[in-house]
């Protein structure tokens, strides 16, 4: 290495530990890790760190003469963060939307929660200011700037002093954000964030929460950053004089791109450490010679993964800690799998995490009372021997790890499994592997979701693994995923550190541009880019950078227009870029749409500032020439038997140096194991490689009889298939419904058409995709045949709604003759014919008035699509399909999701084979059953009437018989067929007690058959509930699902009513069809308050963002926010529903679905009732329309429609 005049230091300060290394000025490298909180020694980690680095005390100044620049990565905005300890902000928006971050887009994160719980907002208070441009720029409503300012002195005068401002479209019109942002300045805010400079990107949902963040973390990073300066004797980048004698500080970014310190905000700083150890993954997997790359970063608490293939992957849309971040950040995926994972028995099944037990306890073996762990299991298994690992433990931390508790308490484990199960007691080795199988398989199914979920094969990949415990675990993940080399860093233990250090700055600014992709989009692209990449490149010249040693790359975001997802392509010409989309769009979604017109949505230019980077032919090379012979030798226990390993030390290594597994190679901040059939090599760089030599033998389970272990795995297996289908499909339909809203559902079913698992999306879906199922096998009983695929939206024979369509694949064993499972996908098509656009008529009084009824339909044979029967079909009728084109599109992106599906499960089969893949498939659905059987145990007698707006009636009671442990569902009572649409087919009902009962279980079982196996039904044929043909349904699966639900919850004594309705909305012409369904209140429940303002039970669709609704359809949003006083009083009071307010701006008719607008939202116990919705119409002339619940309208250019949305009932009586 050249000579450097003085240090430079590279710092990753994480929740637990900071690690550091430093370059001495003779172009040495040292690392350094000390605790990242330790305030009884020193009050930061990082200072600290360079202190003993440069051998000072304490309290001595740290000279800028000696260090020339510090590079760091902090998690001292991520904790703020976590533990909401921001700055006090204010969020000020545009009047109607001071709840819109909030609501955000309206669904629940957790599927079967009672108790929804939210993420806390970040801002103290909300100011709404009269205000409002168009999607097109046209000022609607101007700004007062003297009201503004005498608000903001209000909120100034109570101490807040950050603002973030977020206004309607203010992305591309910024101009009455910047006059708010001057005032606040002028008055003494000393943070103001405007989103139009912080995320310049359409979406006013995530670019304000992104705002917000950024208005809430800034200060503490300011504050963070001057503590940190002043120690480091640091000057501004305008002081350039002094520069020289001082210290350069620089901070790493979630884009993977370093920042002077002047210019790094809150924003940026959300992966500040994980980004730094893509950049190290990526640079060393280059130097070491491979460009394919899985990054495995395996910590105490989680695990972060990444994937590479030629440049760096961001993601323009993240959720962290339950915010939605519009910013560019590195791709990385984090699963809760590490090192001090727990583990634990339920009675049936193994289970890891997500619970950690943290650096305090900790694991057992650190002597402080810990709970057993995966760490532990690697002492138990002997594959982290006690005399080798440091000695920092017990007292007065000097004693080694504690395998004796460990071995204590795996056998006190074995004895309960034992006792549990009926069966002979396990070694306590034999537990251990399981429990360690299960972790392998997490963090698996993590790397599958950033990569074979998006079309790459990773067989062909190097799985770079690094963090402190990736070396113990990466032959065992790259078994699971077939990839076939490891590479591990001299550094991997603190790579992240290391690639701080190697990092460039990056700075990147974006422009929505909104332009379609036409022979005359160059020029206009050009100018637009000419224009970012003066203000991007300036901020890089004035960090230091000379121009010649600039890059840029320039980035166009495009999609299919009418969609959603953008896919990042190069700059270039019309032709290359086009051939690029349809390129990356093949390989990511199976497809493309050569007819479909493409659009520019926004541009980004990186400038990327080359910093030198370390020259690793000398720094690491091991001199030594002689092989090494082993410091020691262990037994370990892998792949089910005990081996005899040596141990060495990788600091012996000679290269070229051959290590066949089974062995341990040690290190200061890592231990690697070395599997049996891989094999570890020493490059001339000391990067240690590993391969697998021997094949890799079939994964037989140990026989078909239901293991804790394989029950785990197969658990999670079946649910990642389910999640790898919805992937595809949410990437290749066509409809917004289900690209954008997520209105679908995709799950895999045994041989005989029972629910297996799915992924969790709605359950209205799946407790009765399984009756489509099971109308297929019994009406094509000896007729079906390989390639075969059905499509079916038959409400009598399983299905829900009509624009509910469910396409069912059949797959076979190899040599064709029995059927071995089904998947299957269930998708809300935009529109199915009907009387109405959108295909939900309010007063349909047959089936046939709300659409085409597609009743076991063959879709797909040996000869390929059937294009022409399908299309004749969608045309056919007195109400034919509006845009059969997009259903038909929309049918093949289901296809494709089956064969995904049909593809996952093959490979489990040759994997494990067929005889265990079925057997578990059953066992599945039994651990489901127990489970629900373990709520009948404690189930008491309960009976309920539920009264529905056109005076029919649910009547319910349920019949626990604790001797045999089922219950009895009885719906007898219940009112005739509805002579209107309010008719639930008997699917839909089974699905709502599939539901109910699956809420009653407080684990994380999958939703399946089982549930309902010790659940015995009565449904009163030709009810409301069971409904005959030629019934009409609309309402049905949207509004007597969710009556069924809180009929259920009613008699059970445990949830008053939600909002009991889906509040269904839907508009259009014959050029705009749009379909919403609108969140209202929660019930409250025996412990806890009802949500505000969140979709529950049996839906949990996504709203479309206002702008980008603005952008697509005549009509402008005036507000969505939380109803006040909606909610039912009482001990615990019900959640508040919400106000929606839309004007539109050219004819349309509007149809609403909805319920509760004449009875009340019960209350239990003493509570009261939640208020009723209300829908009514303003006219532009002012009259106004009050409508029923299911009503039809015609609505004229400036009429203005509202939807209040009925609140939960409370629980309890209120205290006086």
């Amino acid at each position: 290495m050249k000579e450097n005049i003085r240090w430079k230091i590279w710092i990753d300060r994480g929740g637990t530990f900071t690690d550091i290394i430093a370059l001495s000025p003779a172009g040495k490298l040292f690392t350094h890790k000390l605790l990242s909180e330790n305030p009884s020694l020193y009050p930061d980690a990082a200072l600290q760190g360079i202190r003993q680095i440069l051998g000072l005390q304490k309290d001595d100044m740290i000279s800028g003469e000696k260090i020339e620049i510090v590079k760091m990565g902090t998690t001292v905005a991520t904790n703020a963060l976590l533990e909401r300890k921001g700055d006090r902000t204010i969020l000020v928006t545009t009047k109607g939307f001071g709840d819109s971050l909030r609501i955000g887009y309206q669904n629940r994160p957790d599927l079967f929660a009672r108790n929804i719980i939210l993420p806390e907002m970040l801002y103290e208070e909300v100011l709404e200011v009269e205000e409002r441009v168009s999607a097109e720029g046209e000022v609607i409503i101007p700004l007062i700037e003297k009201d503004i300012e005498q608000s903001l002195r209000h909120i100034l005068s109570k101490g807040i002093l950050s603002v973030a401002v977020i206004l309607m479209h203010s992305y591309r019109f910024p101009e009455h954000e910047q006059k708010i942002g001057e005032i606040a300045s002028r008055l003494g805010f000393t943070q103001v964030s405007l989103s139009h400079q912080v995320s310049p990107l359409i979406k006013m949902v995530s670019r304000g929460d992104t705002t917000v963040v950024d208005a809430y973390l800034s200060p503490i990073l300011k504050r963070y950053i001057a503590s940190v300066s002043e120690n480091l004797n640091t000057e501004k980048l305008s002081n350039k004089k002094s520069l020289e004698a001082s210290t350069q500080l620089q901070f790493m970014q979630s884009n993977g791109g370093l920042v002077d310190s002047e210019y790094f905000q809150g924003k940026d700083s959300i992966l500040s450490g994980p980004a730094g150890g893509v950049v190290g993954m990526v640079k060393t997997g280059q130097l070491a010679g491979f460009s394919r790359l899985i990054g495995f970063d395996m910590g105490g608490t989680s695990t972060d993964v990444s994937h590479f293939d030629g440049e760096f992957e961001r993601a323009f849309e993240t959720l962290v800690a339950g915010i939605r971040m519009r910013a560019p950040m590195m791709h990385i995926h984090t699963v809760a799998a590490g090192g001090g994972s727990i583990l634990y028995f339920d009675g049936a099944r193994f289970r890891v995490g997500p619970e950690s037990a943290g650096a305090n306890p900790g694991p057992a073996c650190y002597r402080k009372g810990g709970p057993l762990t995966v760490t532990d299991c690697n002492v138990m298994l002997g594959k982290l021997q006690p005399k080798h690992f440091p000695h920092v433990f017990g007292k007065h931390a000097n004693e080694s790890l504690d395998a004796d508790i460990v071995e204590k308490k795996f056998n006190a484990l074995a004895e309960k499994i034992a006792n549990a199960t009926g069966k002979p007691k396990q070694a306590p080795e034999e537990i251990a592997s399981g429990f360690l199988k299960i972790a392998v398989e997490n963090m698996a199914n993590a790397i599958k979701k950033i990569s074979v979920q998006r079309g790459y094969d990773i067989t062909k990949y190097t799985l770079n693994s690094f963090g402190g415990a990736g070396g113990q675990h990466a032959c065992l993940v790259a078994d699971s995923l077939g990839i076939k080399r490891i590479l591990l860093h001299p550094y991997a233990g603190v790579l992240s550190a290391y690639g701080i250090g190697l990092a460039d700055i990056r700075i990147i600014g974006e422009r929505q541009v909104d332009h379609p992709l036409t022979n005359h989009t160059i020029k206009f692209l050009k100018k637009n880019f000419s224009e970012l990449s003066l203000e991007v490149t300036k901020k890089v010249l004035e960090q230091g950078i000379k121009r010649v040693n600039i890059k840029s790359i320039k980035k166009v975001h495009i999609r299919y227009d009418g969609t959603d997802s953008t896919l990042l392509i190069d700059f270039g010409t019309i032709t290359f870029m086009k051939k690029a989309f349809d390129t990356i769009h093949r390989q990511r979604f199976g497809f493309i749409a050569k007819k479909r017109k493409l659009m520019i949505e926004a541009i980004s230019f990186e400038a990327i500032g080359e910093s030198k980077t370390v020259d690793e032919s000398t720094g690491f090379t091991n001199q030594n020439k002689t092989e090494s012979t082993p410091v020691d030798f262990a037994m370990i226990h892998t792949d089910h038997s005990s081996h005899t390993a040596p141990i060495f030390n990788r600091s012996q290594l000679s290269p070229g140096q051959k290590i066949n597994g089974p062995a341990i190679i040690l290190e200061p901040t890592a231990t690697t194991i070395v599997e049996p059939g891989w094999q570890a090599i020493q490059s001339e760089l000391s990067h240690l490689i590993l391969s697998r030599m021997v094949p890799l033998r079939k994964n037989r389970a140990p026989g078909t009889e239901a293991s804790p272990v394989m029950l785990e795995i197969f658990n999670n297996l079946f649910m990642s298939i389910a999640e790898q289908m919805g992937a595809t499909l949410a990437n290749t339909a066509y409809s917004v419904n289900i690209k954008e809203r997520l209105d679908f559902s995709c799950a895999i079913f045994d041989p005989i058409g029972n629910l297996v698992a799915n992924a969790p999306h709605l359950p209205v879906h799946l407790g009765s995709m399984g009756e489509s199922i099971k109308t297929v096998i019994r009406q094509n009983a000896g007729k079906v045949k390989p390639g075969d695929v059905f499509a079916l939206n038959a409400p009598y024979n399983g299905g829900t709604h009509l624009p509910d369509v469910t396409v069912i694949t059949p797959v076979f064993n190899d040599d064709n003759t029995n059927i071995l499972f089904y998947v299957g996908s269930r998708g809300h098509h935009a529109d199915i014919g009907g009387r109405t656009p959108g295909s939900a008529p309010p007063d349909s009084k047959t089936i046939h008035e709300e659409g085409i009824l597609i009743d076991n339909l063959l879709i797909v044979d040996r000869s390929g699509l059937k294009t022409r029967e399908i299309m004749n079909l969608l045309r056919s009728g007195k109400y034919p399909c509006r845009n059969p084109h997009q259903n038909l599109a929309d049918l093949n992106a289901q296809i494709a999701a089956n064969e995904t599906g049909v593809k996952e499960l093959m490979k489990m089969i040759d994997n494990f084979g067929l005889d265990v893949v079925q057997a578990y498939m059953g066992h599945v659905q039994d651990n489901a059953e127990e489970s629900v059987r373990r709520v009948i145990d404690v189930l008491k007698y309960g009976e309920f009437v539920y009264n529905l707006d056109n005076g029919s009636k649910i009547c319910v009671k349920i019949i626990p018989d604790k001797l045999r442990r089922r219950a009895t569902i009885d719906f007898t009572g219940t009112s005739p067929q509805d002579a209107g649409n309010y008719n639930a087919p008997t699917a839909v009902c089974k699905a709502a007690v599939l539901y109910v009962f699956r809420t009653l279980v407080d684990d994380t079982i999958p939703l399946n058959e089982g549930c309902l196996k010790p659940i015995d039904l009565i449904i009163p044929k030709d009810s409301m509930i069971s409904p005959s043909y030629p019934a009409a349904v609309i309402s049905g699966n949207t509004e007597v699902s969710q009556c069924i639900t809180d009929s259920l919850y009613g008699a059970l004594n445990i949830l008053a009513s939600s909002q009991g309705t889906m509040n269904n909305f839907v508009y259009g012409n014959e050029v705009y069809q749009n379909y919403e369904t609108i969140c209202g209140g929660t019930g409250a429940g025996i412990d806890h308050d009802g949500t505000d303002a969140v979709h529950c039970h049996m839906t949990n669709t996504r709203m479309t963002d206002p702008e980008v609704l603005e952008c697509r359809f005549p009509i402008r949003v005036e507000e969505f926010s939380i109803r006040p006083n909606s909610g039912g009083q009482g001990k615990f009071k019900g959640g508040n529903g919400a106000i929606r307010k839309m004007c539109f701006l050219e004819p349309m008719t509007a149809t609403t679905l909805s319920s509760h607008r004449i009875t009340d939202p019960y209350g239990l116990n003493g509570g009261q009732p939640g208020a009723r919705g209300k829908n009514y119409v303003i006219r532009a002339n002012g009259d106004i329309q009050f409508l029923r619940g299911n009503d039809e309208t015609e609505m004229n250019a400036g009429d203005t429609f509202i939807l209040e949305t009925p609140g939960g009932g409370g629980f309890g009586p209120a205290s006086s």
